[in-house]
């Protein structure tokens, strides 16, 4: 079940394997259900490919553990286990130890190894096309060992004990982790979200410690947690709202452990720390395990030591908390200047005339603009203008009172800059249209401004959020009329000095303008799912510096966690709507973002004072 399309991105040559995956409940199916997702796993270069053997406990596996079906007592006698002591009804006698009985041949003729064995005055022969794994010599070492058994015909076998090596590997067959569990510590909160048992074997299994991880299709953010939780960088991609606002909200509130590092001026590069330890009942608990094997036995030698790379040293008394990390919009900046002789300007041209077609194809068919409190704005007769030079459709605004109305849409791969609507505005008001929409995918804050402000120049104006699922073709199917176009409402702060040269910003609310009433409605600053803060906006990239969750409960667990350290006038202050007193910046200025019920980020820019 190779993929070709990835076979051409990677090259055929470094596909690794297939990994099955088993799901907790199968898909349902007229025919057959489905009860396995597959990861498919290539490498850059499979030469160089990072590869850690993951290990599982045997006593976690049931399939594992049931082959171990003889029992070894204190006494020394041997004897297969009963059909009680193998379901677990009847706890093994004191002292006891569970062994199966392994082979000790290989296939092959080979001169040295194809011979008689004796042991306890019987002859033993593997067979003229098979031969003994280890030499004679080493049988008797063996045989000295109580490592050798009969099985009552010609067979030899070799005793190997569960306690021989308390894990083993795991293989691409992943039936012990499901791709659909989650704990309740770390809930279900994306429709498609990734267990996080499965993505951390990934991660665990191909990446050492201060690695990159690169997850395109960010989600919940299971892939960044998961990094960030075992010391690997990670980089994140998405390209819708929700699923980037989850996954900021997840790794702001979430605790991990603290592992103890090799080398703590390196941090996790340098690797973490590893022991061997053992429980009262003699049972390996470290991450590091002894491996008995034939050949250690044989050959009088140590057992080698094994490192389960999941179960690092522990520091019981630290909790730690998500490091530092950005959330960044690669939106391409608007270009309004006019093309080279070469063509240029006419191909840009008909390529902003077929979005614009394709803009009001989509507004026909699903004419419903979405507000505050699930309610929505209707039209008809969407169609494009006659003779419009900024306008790119208009339509009948019904209610009480039908009133025409206009459309500006933004460009495809931009923000709507305030030159569009400026000159959409001023088109409105000569041909005498009741009210001006801009839709589109991202806004300046001076365009924003602008629109707030529209009335001035003679027409209330409204921007319009445009859902990115819009730029994904046949996915638009799967999305509710009301889910496309968004009403946005504009964040009203406070901006005041905090003494000693310091400033602090109060998020006052949210102003939602109304078409339908034309009028301003007001939300409260505590009535919002998240707001952020940068303390020195550049107008390129958003940084944020403080985060807040008013309307939440995402805290709660960050709460437990660290209740012996912090009061609760912390989690007071998090949970608010006032920042934290801060120096003003190098470009003198500070920028608001807040997250709204449908993903929405509006974000408001204002100068500090001098």
């Amino acid at each position: 079940m190779r993929n070709k399309n990835l076979d051409e991105v990677f090259g055929s040559e470094n596909f690794v394997c297939i990994i099955t995956l088993k799901k907790t409940t199968g898909s349902t199916s007229r025919l057959l259900s489905s009860t396995a997702d597959y990861l498919l796993w290539y490498g850059k270069d499979i030469s160089r490919t990072t590869f850690r053997q993951i290990y599982t406990l045997k006593l976690d596996l049931e399939e594992t553990t049931g082959r171990y079906d003889q029992v070894e007592l204190s006494d020394g006698t041997r004897r297969p286990m009963t059909a009680t002591e193998k379901s677990g009804e009847s706890p093994l006698p004191a002292g006891a130890r569970r062994y199966q009985l392994d082979n000790l041949t290989s296939s092959e003729y080979r001169t040295d190894t194809t011979v008689e064995y004796t042991f306890e005055n019987k002859k033993y022969f593997p067979g003229h096309n098979a031969h003994w794994k280890t030499t004679v010599g080493s049988l008797d070492s063996l045989a000295s060992s109580g490592r050798l058994q009969s099985t009552g015909g010609k067979s030899l076998r070799f005793v190997k004990f569960l306690d021989d090596f308390p894990a083993t590997p795991v293989s691409n067959l992943w039936s012990d982790i499901a791709g659909s569990i989650q704990s309740r510590s770390d809930p279900k909160v994306y429709v498609v979200q990734t267990s996080t048992s499965a993505v951390q074997r990934c991660i665990l299994m191909t990446t050492d410690p201060g690695d990159l991880v690169l997850d395109p299709t960010c989600g919940s953010g299971t892939t960044a947690y998961a990094a960030e939780q075992w010391g690997r960088r990670w980089i994140a991609i998405d390209v819708s709202r929700i699923p980037v606002a989850l996954a900021r909200q997840r790794l702001l509130t979430a605790t991990y452990p603290y592992f103890q590092l090799k080398d703590e001026t390196r941090g996790p590069v340098g690797g973490f720390v590893y022991k061997r330890k053992q429980n009262n009942r003699g049972e390996e608990v470290g991450g590091i395990v002894p491996h008995v094997t034939l050949k250690s036995i044989a050959n009088n030698e140590p057992p080698v030591e094994e490192v389960l790379v999941d179960r690092p040293e522990i520091e019981p008394n630290i909790t730690r908390v998500s490091g530092p990390f950005s959330v960044e919009g690669m939106i391409p900046p608007p270009v309004d200047t006019p093309g080279d002789s070469d063509g240029t300007a006419e191909v840009g041209a008909e390529s902003n005339g077929k979005f614009a077609d394709r803009m009001l194809e989509v507004l026909r068919k699903s004419p419903v603009l979405r507000l505050e409190r699930n309610r929505t704005v209707t039209l008809k007769n969407v169609r494009p203008p006659a003779k419009s030079l900024s306008l790119s459709a208009e339509a009948i605004q019904t209610g009480e009172d039908e009133k025409p109305v206009a459309f500006a849409f933004g460009p495809e791969n931009g923000a709507v800059t305030e030159t569009l609507v400026h000159q959409a505005l001023r088109e409105a008001n000569m041909k005498g249209y009741a009210h001006l929409y801009v839709i589109g995918f991202a806004i300046q804050p001076n365009a924003r401004k602008l629109i707030d402000d529209g009335g001035l120049i003679g027409v209330p104006a409204t921007y319009v959020q445009a859902t990115p699922d819009l730029m994904m073709g046949d996915l638009l199917k799967s999305l509710r009329s009301s889910h496309i176009f968004s009403v946005c409402g504009l964040p009203e702060i406070d901006v005041r000095p905090a003494g000693g040269g310091q400033f602090e910003v109060e998020l006052l609310g949210l102003d939602v303008f109304d078409p339908v009433t034309m009028e301003v409605e007001h939300r409260r600053g505590d009535d919002v799912p998240a707001w952020l803060l940068d303390t020195d906006y550049n107008n390129l990239c958003f940084h944020v510096c403080q985060a807040f969750f008013p309307r939440t409960s995402a805290w709660d667990n960050l709460k437990k966690a660290l209740k012996g350290i912090y009061d609760d006038a912390v989690w007071d202050h998090l949970a608010g709507t006032t920042s934290t007193p801060f120096e003003p910046g190098e470009h003198g200025q500070i920028a608001v973002k807040v997250i709204d019920d449908r993903g929405n980020e509006l974000l408001v820019v204002k100068s500090l004072p001098k």
